[in-house]
């Protein structure tokens, strides 16, 4: 995939008997609207340039229960979807269609909303089941995001006792003083970031890269929840990616412009974008206003999963999934995100235009 470099010059664990008693409510009351059905493409109208935007979607109500992931179901759903979308004749030529079994491959979760509003466990268990049943050694799956912690509180450290995999976080990984993104916007290094605590004219304008991409993993599988985010539109694949894979990311939050200018560079690098095999948008709930915070009243209830090779193609889908929902609970939509999903199909990331993005659903 080419790049242009130069084109630009805590919400804690949600408690499960209150988000059931909620879901009861919500449901009783008809709070949870449907799902939106994303645009379709006929097959005959998709150009041979588009074949790697092409988006997979497996979708059943038998998903959740009390919004609680069947995890029998989820396995279903993930298995049926990655032998449609790679064309595969058998589960495990699915995925040696994206991984070898030499590669450590990188499963990137988003963790810190919880583990009922973030990129979901069950979700992330099915496919490292998969990996491992293709041939992966287990230490050569890492999950992993930006903070143990987070990783942590959701639930994650127990797939590593589970199955033998890793679980990193980017943090505690360490930052690669040698492979940064830099740029005039102007930040101050926090604790934790390689910078911290030094002075100099240079200081808080590079962003570094962390050790789990430049010594550790060679292909990264990226999963992220439809989930709304105040600045970047959609907490999806372009931000989840870019914001856990660097540090001194707090800069990029002070507009939506600053973010839809920087998110795609950093997602741009070598060392992160180009090593993607695989998105997965975590969509079993749509939330549709509250960013990183799990908020029940303001989600929908959609029970699918949807998967691609082009990463702004489905968060262009997620974009268009939360202004739905939002008109459908009679929220005002804003109009954040569409520059920032400009931007990555200028640099060659995907395609943002939902008129050309194939979309097949699954019966």
């Amino acid at each position: 995939m080419s790049r242009n470099a130069q084109f630009f010059s805590q919400w804690t664990p949600l408690r499960l008997p209150w988000f059931l008693h909620l879901t009861a409510l919500l449901l009783a009351g008809g709070l949870l609207p449907a799902a939106a059905e994303p645009p379709a493409v006929p097959a005959s109208t998709v150009a041979p340039a588009t074949i790697n935007s092409r988006v997979v979607i497996a979708q059943d109500n038998a998903a959740t229960h009390e919004l609680v992931p069947d995890a029998g179901v989820i396995q279903g759903m993930v298995d049926h979807a990655i032998t449609n979308l790679t064309d595969a004749k058998s589960l495990n030529a699915a995925w040696l269609n994206l991984v070898t079994t030499q590669d450590t491959v990188g499963i990137k979760v988003f963790s810190q909303p919880g583990a009922y509003a973030g990129t979901r466990p069950a979700v992330v268990t099915a496919v490292v089941k998969d990996l491992l049943a293709a041939g992966l050694p287990p230490q050569h799956i890492i999950v992993w995001d930006k903070r143990l912690i987070d990783l942590r509180l959701a639930g994650y450290l127990e797939l590593a006792g589970k199955y033998g995999i890793r679980i990193l976080g980017a943090t505690e990984a360490g930052w690669d003083a040698s492979t940064n993104y830099e740029s005039s916007v102007l930040g101050t290094p926090r604790w934790g970031d390689l910078e911290f605590g030094e002075t100099g004219d240079h200081i808080g304008r590079r962003s570094y890269v962390t050790k789990i991409l430049t010594h550790e993993v060679t292909k990264i599988i990226n999963i992220a929840p439809l989930m709304h985010h105040n600045q970047a539109g959609v907490s999806g694949c372009l931000y989840s990616l870019a914001t856990g894979s660097v540090d001194n990311t707090f800069r990029f939050e002070r507009s939506p412009e600053v973010m839809a200018r920087s998110l795609p560079e950093i997602y741009a690098l070598g060392i992160v974008g180009d090593r993607v095999v695989l998105s997965i948008v975590d969509a079993l709930i749509c939330q549709y206003e509250g960013e990183q915070r799990g908020l029940l009243h303001y989600s929908a209830l959609l029970n699918e999963l949807r998967f691609s090779r082009d990463p702004v193609a489905l968060d262009a889908l997620s974009l268009k999934e939360i202004e739905t929902q939002r008109q459908l609970a009679g929220e005002r939509a804003p109009k954040l995100g569409a520059e920032l999903l400009d931007n990555a199909a200028l640099l060659e990331l995907g395609l943002a235009d939902l008129r050309r993005i194939p979309v097949f659903r699954l019966p």
